[in-house]
């Protein structure tokens, strides 16, 4: 049985991971779009640079599974 203190830690890894992330996501959207407004060729760098902070979340998730498996 999971002890409620790892529960919660488990959840505040994935939590503020998937916040931190979704923050970066916003700024480098926007910059991404106006980059690709001005000049198609950016839409390759734009899309990867998008999809980049998303690892944050696969890390926290990690850690939370590490964290309920201890």
């Amino acid at each position: 049985m999971v002890e409620p203190i790892s529960a919660i830690a488990a959840a505040l890894a994935v939590g503020i991971c998937a916040v931190g992330a979704g923050y970066a996501e916003a700024k480098i959207g926007v910059a991404a779009v106006g980059a690709m407004s001005e000049n198609e060729k950016f839409f390759g760098k734009g899309l990867i640079l998008t999809v980049l902070p998303e690892t944050l979340v696969i890390f926290g998730l990690i850690i939370s599974i590490m964290i309920l498996n201890a």
